[in-house]
């Protein structure tokens, strides 16, 4: 299939399932331990969690569609760009940003007398949701075979419209992932541990901090 791809032969809907293919295997291995983290250290509860996985999704069909789009213009270049060190460099920005937004972001709330104790710490506003969606778009940026052969069929195009149209068909078969389960199960997860335990909220921030941090340290080293 994959040589189908790059001679230009396969229509929308065999991108749409390759997309998928990668969707119900790399990109939960490769995405969860950033967007699980997140949710973990948030301890977000499952709505929140659920969100901010639609985000993140959203951020990686956008990428997927502009890069094939842009495949459709520049040629096999683009795919070739990915595999140098600034695929990288994007996805541990992104993750470390993610790190310093939970540390800066997070607050204690006021003493109000009937304030539940599950809740110790509060994040401030939907603005919260950007890192999520800048880490999707970054990881989108992994370089792998379902993407380069992605695309080559883009660039076989010649065309930006056909390129963004693989691109869009791609990121939506991609975003059928675990993902959308194990995200508001770690949020879940979170929200759990800190029940009746104010004083680990603090400690699980800084540890999800810490361990996108120490993951997006990692990218910019690869």
């Amino acid at each position: 299939m994959l040589d189908d791809l790059a001679a230009g032969q396969i229509g929308f809907g065999t991108v749409w399932l390759l997309g998928v293919s990668m969707g119900l295997t790399a990109c939960t291995v490769t995405c969860l331990p950033f967007m699980g983290t997140w949710a973990l250290g948030r301890a977000s509860g499952t709505a929140e969690a659920f969100r901010h996985a639609l985000v993140f999704l959203a951020g990686r069909v956008l990428t997927y569609t502009a890069l094939a789009a842009s495949a459709g213009l520049a040629g096999l270049g683009l795919a070739k760009a990915l595999g140098g060190t600034w695929g990288n460099a994007l996805i541990g920005g992104a993750s470390i940003a993610a790190g310093l937004w939970l540390l800066v972001r997070s607050r204690r709330p006021g003493c109000a007398p009937k304030a539940p104790a599950v809740q110790p710490l509060r994040f401030r506003g939907k603005a919260d949701a950007a890192p999520p969606f800048a880490l999707g778009a970054a990881l989108a940026l992994t370089p792998c075979t379902p993407l380069a052969s992605l695309l080559a069929l883009a660039a076989q195009s010649g065309s930006a419209l056909n390129g963004a149209g693989y691109g869009l068909a791609f990121g939506l078969g991609a975003a059928m992932t675990p993902i959308l389960i194990l995200v508001p199960l770690a949020g879940r997860l979170g929200r759990e541990l800190r029940c009746g335990r104010p004083w680990l909220s603090r400690w699980l921030v800084w540890a999800a901090a810490a361990v996108l941090i120490l993951l997006g340290l990692r990218r910019l080293l690869a």
